[in-house]
């Protein structure tokens, strides 16, 4: 992977990791690399106050290197990717830190409808260190830079026509956690025909994420139970995420989301090559509903990227990640939470069954994960002792369960999980990795 560039762009702290400089030296190397033949870049960003400095130095690096922004304001991450797929637009930029915490921002590059290739990323990180070869522009060369709300709007009869009446006469709930959701999902979801209840649909830019969202749905699960709705949705900072709640109050995560459009799908017959593709992380669970239905699984590591090649690879049209991040090929090139949304909707109308029961079709078997905080996470596969741990770990398990660990792709964490049959036996090991973890690679 590039050196400022992990597995979704770039991302940390504001200050420390992403600055102006930085976004501005990335807007000149985008500009003068990936942009021609008159074409313009497209920028977004999520709801953090960061986002409109960060834009503003992006939108000046681009015009600077001779290059046209049409800037689409706060927007999501998907709807960002599906203006991107038009002609007039080579490139598009993205910033966010999605599901992280205020604090942090990032930078991502979208390039003609794709996250851009390790190989891209590593070109544009030579170009932010050596500006040598960008030319500088006169008056009469630099890029003008325009707000256009079109391209949202675009997108929001993409997903209207996707969804046709499957909301029509739903009671739902909608956590849009003060992020770039707030400003299309309630209105999206009442033009369906739903009965929409918001909560945290109010960012001053430093509340995304914070205590909301599919990283925290408890209050929307609270919201969901106690009015006897039909479903919770909740997104994430960039609404590329979602995890749902059913009319219990109970949480329905990816794996969940996931094995209930693959079941439905494998009985229409549209689940292509009756193939779904997870991650490592995905439960054990999820892979046995799929078989017994007639299906497979394939998984692969981390990212989404990882996904979608092996989706693309195997000619797969569903897959994602357990964290809620979900592609449906057939329909876009990146995970979409709102698109996810009205995919999951549409499956618990065509089951005529509600959520809960839809739920318990996708078993899960014990799974712990813990995220214990190292300064060398990249370390881990060189510290014998830890390795030795890990392998006694897995032997110990042998068929009845299995263990992970990877480093994280944004944090300075390692992800260790263990799963199996026996609650007890896999928290166990898993907390003595983790301890272990902490205290070898710290």
């Amino acid at each position: 992977m590039a050196g400022r560039f992990g597995t979704d762009g770039i991302r940390g702290p504001v200050g420390s990791v992403v600055d102006d400089r930085l976004a501005l030296g990335l807007g000149r190397a985008v500009g003068h690399l990936l942009v021609g033949d008159g074409r313009s870049v497209l920028l977004g960003r999520d709801t953090r106050r960061s986002g409109e400095m960060l834009g503003a130095a992006l939108a000046a690096g681009l015009a600077a290197s001779g290059v046209d922004v049409v800037d689409l304001g706060i927007v999501t991450t998907p709807c960002l990717v599906h203006a991107s797929t038009d002609d007039r637009h080579s490139v598009g930029i993205m910033v966010s830190a999605s599901h992280n915490p205020a604090p942090d921002n990032g930078l991502k590059v979208v390039v003609e409808g794709r996250k851009a290739t390790d190989e891209i990323e590593t070109e544009l990180d030579r170009l932010i260190d050596d500006t040598s070869e960008i030319p500088f522009r006169s008056n009469a060369e630099l890029g003008r830079i325009r707000a256009d709300r079109e391209p949202v709007e675009a997108y929001g009869r993409f997903l209207r026509d996707i969804a046709g009446d499957a909301f029509v006469g739903l009671r739902i709930a909608v956590d849009c956690a003060n992020g770039s959701a707030s400003a299309i999902a309630p209105g999206l979801f009442r033009s369906l025909g739903a009965e929409v209840t918001v909560l945290f649909d109010a960012p001053n830019g430093v509340n995304i994420n914070d205590g909301c969202g599919s990283t925290h749905p408890e209050r929307l699960a609270e919201t969901v139970a106690a009015a006897g709705l039909d479903v919770g949705l909740a997104f994430d900072g960039d609404a590329d995420r979602l995890m749902a709640i059913d009319e219990r109050g109970e949480l329905v995560d990816g794996d969940a989301v996931m094995g209930i459009c693959a079941l439905e799908r494998l009985a229409s017959g549209t689940l292509r090559n009756q193939l779904l593709v997870a991650t490592v992380m995905s439960n054990g669970g999820l892979e046995r509903a799929i078989a017994e239905a007639g299906g497979r699984m394939l998984r692969t590591p981390v990212g989404d990227r990882h996904v979608f090649e092996a989706m693309e690879r195997d000619d797969a049209v569903l897959g994602g990640e357990q964290s809620g991040h979900i592609i449906f090929r057939d329909r876009a090139t990146t995970g979409d939470g709102l698109l996810t949304a009205i995919e999951l909707v549409r499956s618990i109308r065509a089951a005529d069954r509600p959520l809960s029961e839809l739920a318990r079709r996708i078993p899960r078997l014990p799974q712990v994960v813990i995220n214990s905080a190292v300064r060398r996470r990249d370390d881990w596969g060189q510290d014998r002792e830890f390795m030795a741990a890990i392998e006694r770990a897995t032997l110990q398990m042998g068929d009845r369960g299995r263990v992970l660990v990877r480093p994280s792709g944004t944090e300075p964490t390692i992800r260790i999980m263990v799963e199996g049959d026996d609650a007890g036996e896999i928290d166990r090991i898993a907390r003595e990795l983790a301890t272990l973890a902490e205290a070898r690679l710290s």
